[in-house]
């Protein structure tokens, strides 16, 4: 029986490729007792850490990633979202009044001087929200002229609410993700979605850092050698593409297959495909489910562990 089915509508920070629809699906394989802390080390719009604390599935919570700029965000939306509501409205409202060349000054202006407010605006603002860096940092993706932005009553409300629910028990960490859960223990839970492995190499460079797969695969390693149970988001196809080879078997890991709803990237590019997500779990947590809900389709390296109760 799933405990959760309703995606995510608290989205302060509005990603494209957010996990904001996945999130309940996520969630249901944490385990059943509450997480001591759950670490969330390649934050993003961190709608698992969102959606954990919405359910009290965690006592506390870290949010890290190597976006510095990004924590920096987080650390108002949580500690001062005021600041955050006004000065996103006052940059909404501007819109209207300096025209069609306001969201390329807003981006010369944040690539300057890096203003976490600014860079909420952009992300509301450009094509898709579908964020896009190149390899100095600077915000590179272009403005949407379809639409003006979430309401600044509307982000407000949400930004409000996520406040509330992270206020006081929120560590935030800028750095990659090994010193995220530097202090991770086995009665944690570390969720992660790093940059894809189809995002990293090649040409379709979309983030601020990438995540070379050896690392990848060395963290993890790291955390099986602690006990500490994970989930982990990574690749996956869309349509006919599969986007990288799944990890090592001997990672003690057991591998997902969960439908993640239509492309956006492929929308973008006018086709019509379907997202197909890896999603990986760490043997201690896979022992810890008695089976996996339906939407879950486990590889056949070790069915058994799924079998119904």
């Amino acid at each position: 029986m799933e405990r959760f089915v309703q995606p995510l509508r608290l989205q302060p920070i509005p990603y494209q490729g957010s996990k904001r629809q996945l999130a309940p699906r996520i969630c249901n394989l944490f385990p059943r007792d509450q997480v001591e802390t759950l670490y969330e080390p390649f934050a993003g719009s961190a709608a698992v850490t969102v959606f954990a604390a919405q359910h009290q599935l965690a006592r506390s919570f870290v949010l890290g990633d190597v976006f510095a700029e990004l924590i920096d965000l987080w650390e108002l939306i949580i500690n001062r979202s005021d600041v955050v509501i006004q000065g996103y409205q006052k940059l909404w409202e501007q819109q209207f009044k300096v025209g069609s060349e306001h969201f390329n000054l807003m981006r010369d202006a944040y690539n300057a001087d890096r203003d976490p407010v600014v860079l909420l605006y952009l992300i509301a603002r450009c094509v898709k929200n579908a964020v896009r860096f190149n390899k100095n940092g600077d915000f590179t993706q272009s403005v949407d002229k379809r639409r003006t932005g979430v309401q600044p009553e509307k982000l407000g409300a949400t930004i409000h609410q996520v406040s509330n629910l992270l206020r006081g028990r929120t560590t935030l960490v800028r750095g990659d993700f090994l010193s995220c859960v530097a202090d991770a223990k086995p009665h944690d839970l570390v969720y992660m979605d790093p940059p894809y492995q189809g995002t990293t190499y090649g040409t379709d460079k979309r983030y601020v850092a990438q995540l070379e797969r050896d690392q990848l695969v060395d963290g993890l390693g790291w955390l099986n050698s602690r006990d500490i149970p994970f989930i982990l988001s990574y690749d996956g196809t869309t349509g006919q593409k599969v986007y990288a080879d799944p990890l090592p078997a001997d990672l003690s890991i057991i591998r997902l297959s969960i439908h993640a709803g239509r492309s956006s990237q492929a929308t973008l590019a006018g086709r019509n495909e379907d997202t197909i997500e890896s999603l990986y779990i760490s043997d201690n947590l896979a022992l810890s489910c008695n089976a996996l809900p339906d939407y879950s389709l486990p590889t056949k390296r070790r069915p058994d562990l799924f079998a119904a109760a």
